[in-house]
């Protein structure tokens, strides 16, 4: 379980960032297309709590 928890939360990582990375790159699409936000930071941001939940499962079962 927990090398699944530690590959699960590495993969959301590299999503998370991708989408920092692609919403800081086209910046400008947020003022012409509003349904960029779900698609650039919005995703970003639902993998980065999913990263972080990961992550921290792995803390925790690391101490019991």
């Amino acid at each position: 379980m927990k090398a699944y928890l530690i590959i699960t939360g590495t993969l959301f990582a590299l999503l998370a960032l991708a989408h920092l990375w692609r919403t800081i790159v086209e910046w400008s699409r947020l003022a012409g297309d509003p349904w960029f936000v779900l698609q650039g930071p919005g995703i970003g941001v639902a993998a980065a709590a999913l990263c972080f939940w990961a992550w921290r499962l792995v803390r925790v079962s690391a101490r019991s």
